[in-house]
Order: structure tokens, then sequence, then C-alpha cells
């Protein structure tokens, strides 16, 4: 299956779960490790208890043994089936030293030997900080705040929360940077007007930083039009926004599989009376944030074809009616029941409205033009290398942010990369195409100008993928030379391009 999947030019990746195992102790069916050296592979408490943290039956990988089956059984996988990477599960359950053993072993893997480079095996993972491991309690733990240098990927949840608005753990209507906050009140007492701007310009700001690599030296302009290093920017909990030293280090996304998918999430949180039409919008703009950042981008199987799990939040055990994709494109399967009441009967007096609404279901053309949105995306994501700079240094002297300050636009990020021209003296050139890219995301519900006087005189067009692009939305996007100036539509990515003069 791997061959055939790499035959076909797409690379795998697969998810490891070494946090936990299904059974314990002597008696259990499912007890394996356990039988083996009773005691040894869990992680307990004071009491002797084993923790149960993860889920179930926590496995201690600071201790030498266990840590050895982890890297024993990656090589087994790169090695016998020539997998391409591995994403861990709950990551930061795993020890700091055990996640840098393996990276090492999997890097000393060539192609001569082992019929691996391993030069070019990526690992990420979770990197949460909870639990009996939180704040290094059992040693230096494989979380966010713990890999920076180490080139080891980790989900970006501050990114995901400031898009979207809320977290997965808070009320169900907070609206975030693309639902809604602010521009279209859903009806969700987020507090006074005042409150709601400082939100939303504070979740730019967040979204700024993922934008930049979640870099924790990225300096750049903040809402308070204050010149603020990443790492000095903080979340609602007190801990700073960015905390990588180079972009592969971010993996930035919006949705996963666990929660809702963002099209449920947008359905939610977004105002009951906008069309389903804007909803698809809303979601091609988060997908475009993702795709368009620097750093590693994640998305959810199915974010491109609006892909609907009827609100489930949690469907590891719903089966294929609620997890169901649909290839024909007939349907989305939004509205195919009442989610199962476990992890959703609290929110069903707002789910249940939604569901028995006809206006919230997607047809066949909506479900098509989000996936030829998607593949424009991606075209101009591949279209340049200035979209996948490697280094912080990089980042740091070409990508800026221009609506930014106090008096800047709400709901509007404007995001430029700069090349240099070879044989004169600065920044090097890494695209051939197009020396100049201008980016910008309008999740406003109304059509935007930005000018800035940077922008003046510039040779800027839409970008060749957009104007191909089936989306007649887009296509109005306009740039003018003379004041420097742009005009987007409501709920637009407009991207434009400098090309380089022959």
């Amino acid at each position: 299956m791997v061959k055939s999947l790499n035959q076909v030019g797409l690379r795998v990746v697969l998810d490891v779960v070494y946090n936990h195992l299904h059974g314990s102790g002597p008696h259990d069916v499912n007890s394996v490790l356990d039988k083996i050296v009773p005691g040894y592979y869990l992680r307990r408490n004071k009491d002797g208890c084993i923790e149960h943290s993860t889920c179930v039956n926590n496995t201690a990988s600071e201790h030498f043994m266990v840590e050895r089956l982890i890297i024993d059984d990656l090589l087994h996988w790169m090695i016998d089936y020539k997998v391409d990477g591995f994403r861990f599960d709950l990551m930061g359950h795993i020890m700091k030293h055990t996640m840098m053993k393996a990276k090492a072993a999997l890097q000393c893997l060539s192609k001569e030997r082992d019929g691996i480079d391993g030069s070019n095996i990526y690992i990420y993972g979770e990197g949460w900080d909870f639990g009996e491991v939180a704040k290094n309690a059992r040693g230096i733990n494989a979380s966010q705040f713990n890999l920076l240098g180490t080139g080891i990927g980790s989900f970006n949840d501050r990114f995901r929360d400031a898009v979207l608005g809320g977290s997965p753990f808070g009320h169900p209507l907070q609206q975030g940077f693309v639902t809604g906050l602010l521009l279209q009140p859903n009806g969700h007492d987020h507090g006074t007007e005042a409150n709601m701007k400082l939100m939303l310009a504070s979740s730019k700001d967040h979204i700024q930083i993922g934008m930049a690599g979640n870099l924790k030296d990225f300096v750049f302009t903040d809402s308070d039009g204050k010149e603020v290093k990443g790492s000095e920017v903080l979340t609602y909990g007190g801990t700073p926004v960015a905390y990588t030293l180079c972009p592969m280090e971010t993996v930035n996304y919006v949705s996963a599989h666990d929660n809702e998918t963002l099209f449920d999430i947008i359905s939610m949180k977004t105002h009951m009376e906008i069309s389903v039409s804007e909803r698809c919008r809303i979601n091609h703009l988060a997908t475009s944030i993702v795709a368009l950042s620097q750093g590693i981008p994640f998305f959810h199987c199915g974010d491109e074809m609006l892909r609907s799990k009827s609100l489930d939040r949690d469907s590891y055990n719903s089966g294929d009616w609620f997890n169901r994709l649909d290839f024909t494109y007939n349907s989305n399967n939004w509205g195919v029941g009442l989610p199962p009441k476990d992890k959703n009967e609290r929110s069903w007096p707002l789910i249940k409205p939604r569901l028995a609404n006809p206006s919230f279901k997607p047809g066949k053309s909506h479900i098509l033009a989000a996936i030829n949105n998607f593949l424009d995306v991606l075209r101009i994501r591949y279209s340049s290398p200035l979209f996948r700079l490697k280094t912080a240094a990089a980042v740091q002297e070409r990508v800026r942010f221009l609506n930014t300050g106090p008096s800047s636009i709400p709901g509007v990020i404007v995001m430029s990369i700069e090349d240099g021209y070879e044989g004169i003296p600065g920044l090097t050139k890494l695209d051939p195409i197009f020396s100049y890219i201008v980016m910008i995301f309008n999740a406003s519900p109304d059509e935007i100008s930005f000018s800035s006087p940077v922008m003046r005189a510039r040779t800027l067009q839409l970008h060749p993928v957009q104007i191909m692009s089936l989306d007649e939305v887009v296509k109005k996007s306009v740039y003018n030379a003379s004041s420097g100036s742009f005009t987007v539509p409501a709920r637009t990515t407009s991207v434009f391009v400098e090309p380089r003069k022959s």
C-alpha cells in the first residue's frame, strides 16, 4: 500500500500512539506489556495506581525499555514498510530525550544501506502539556515549549483558536477572526463592543504570529502599534503565543480528527441567518489562511469538500453514519441525525435548530466550488518558494504585515513577502518568477479597501491562478498602482504578485 501510494506521488505519515496501552495487569485479555514485566511499562501515581490522563494506561517513556521499544518500532515501520513520517499522538506525554533519540535514529538511515533517506523524514505531534507530566513533573517532556530548536513540529492551537474563536473546551458559540467576532455577532455574550474589538485585534495578532512560522523572535507591529516579538504576545491564559525557532516547528491548522469538522464549527459559530454560500466562503477563507502561512500546513480530511459530521465533536466511535466521506460530492454529510449523547448532549439545544434548518445544508455546487477554491490555494502555495521559507532569518527578512496598529481595518490581514534580485546586495533571489507577493485576507462580511504608501507604483497583479479561478468573486479583487490601494470582496483571500521583469 505504501509503495503504491508513493508511486502516485503521495507520501505516507503514520499516526503512532505510544502514550497509552489498551490493557493492563496480569489478567486483562488485551494486556501484553504489563504481563511481560508487571508494573514496568506503565506510569503510576504516588499511590501506585496507573495514570490515565491520556485515556487509559499511560506508558512511561522515561523508563529505558519503553523508550527502546518506541525507537525500535519507529525503525521497523520506516525500514520494513518505508513510511515517510510520523505523527505522534499526545507527544507531550513522551519525554523529550525519547523524541530526540528517535529523530537521530531515523535521520541516520541512508538510501544505500536502508533504502531510506533519513534527512527527508518529518516528525510532529500533539505537544500538549497536561496530566502527570505537566510542567516537566516526570522529566523534560516533548511539549510545545520544550521542542524549540529540535526541528520537531507541534500543532499550533493558538492559531486554530484565533482563527475560529474560543477553544474546543470553551463555549461553542465563541466567535473568532473568520466566524464573525465583532463584525457579525451571533448573539452570544462576548462582552461590550470595546471588548469584542480588543478580542478581534488580539486574534489577529495571534494569527499573524502563526503565519510568520510562530517564531518566538519574529518582530512585528502589534494591534497597539508596538514593535514586539512573537514570544512577548501572550495568550488569554498568559503563556507566550510563539514558541518556535524555525518555521518547520509549527503545524498550523484549524481542524483535525478531534472535535467538530471545520464546516461544522463554522456552522455553529456564525450568525444563524447568514447563507450557506457565505459559510462556504468562510470555510475557504480559513483553509487559505492555513495554506498561505509560513510553516507546515495541516488539513483535516474533508476540509476541502465541506465535510460534516453533523456537529459530532468526538466521532471516533460513531461509525460511518457520522464519519462518511462522499466522493461523489452529492452530500457533505450534514444533517444525518442528532450526534451521539455521550459527548454532545450539552450542546443539543444549539445543535438541533441548526441541523433541522434546511438552509444550512450545502448542495453539490457548493461542494465543488469549495474543492476548486482549495485546489487554487494549493497551486498558489506551490507557485513560489516564498510561501515555504525554511529559516527564521528568511521569515524575518522577507515577511511583513501591513494592516497593523490601533487604526487598522478590523478583520483584515495584509501580509507581504519580498524577494531579492540576483547580483544586487540585500535579499537573495529565491523565486525566478515573482519578486513580491501580497496576500489580503478579508474576513469582513463587506468589501474592503486598503492602501499603503509602500504599495504605490508597484507592478502587482492578481495571481494567475486566481485570474483563471472558477470563483467569480475573487476576480473582482483590484490593485491600483497610483494610490497603492487594494479592493477585496467580502470573505475573500486575494493574492497579488509582482512578476519579474524579463
